[in-house]
């Protein structure tokens, strides 16, 4: 699971305006960095002008998946993931617009021209603190917790029914015994009574 794009675009002018950005390329070369950046940035650009206000949109290109949650307000986030769980990404982004909303103001947004005109320190920590899904989602988390208590049930089960074979072949092997002790019995005991006849 890896975050690598966290973003507001202001999605109601033709290119989109990217407002914020946050990255994390670090899995990446110093070398192709800046490249992936650029191509990060254009289609979080591309997939906020094509989401409708009041839309949730995830759109998978090569091996990332671009999620966006378009607001009524005239503005767009935008996270590109890999391997991220689509109700985490979704969570992630209602958190970060409810919050980028609640902090900044619309002539700010509608103000900004260019990529980066407004500051929104609050993206960083958005990229750090959900790498990890489990942060990001309540539910995330419970699917999580409940894969690993299905993976521990079914180890139980598994012993449980060898234990039963075990158990099965003990009473099979225990009434061989059994049936092999009479015929001991009743030999020994043919046996004795020819020697107390002499």
């Amino acid at each position: 699971m890896k975050l690598y794009y966290v973003g507001v675009l202001d999605n109601t002018k033709s290119p989109a305006i990217q407002l914020c950005a946050e990255h994390e390329l670090s899995e990446f070369s110093r070398f192709t960095r800046d490249e992936y950046g650029k191509f990060m940035t254009m289609i979080s650009k591309t997939v906020a002008e094509r989401t409708k206000p009041g839309q949730r949109q995830s759109v998978e290109e090569q091996d990332y998946v671009v999620h966006c949650y378009a607001r009524s307000e005239g503005v767009a986030g935008v996270v590109i993931t890999k391997d991220y769980p689509h109700i985490a990404a979704h969570s992630v982004l209602s958190k970060l617009m409810d919050q980028f909303l609640s902090e900044v103001p619309l002539s700010t947004v509608q103000a900004a021209k260019n990529n980066g005109d407004v500051s929104f320190p609050a993206l960083k920590e958005y990229i750090n603190n959900y790498q990890d899904a489990n942060n990001a989602s309540s539910i995330a988390k419970i699917q999580q917790e409940l894969d690993e208590t299905k993976i521990v049930l079914h180890k139980a089960i598994d012993s449980v029914l060898q234990r039963g074979e075990k158990l099965d072949d003990l009473v099979a092997k225990s009434s061989d015994l059994s049936a092999q002790s009479k015929m001991f019995y009743k030999s020994a005991k043919k046996q004795n009574s020819c020697c107390l006849v002499m």
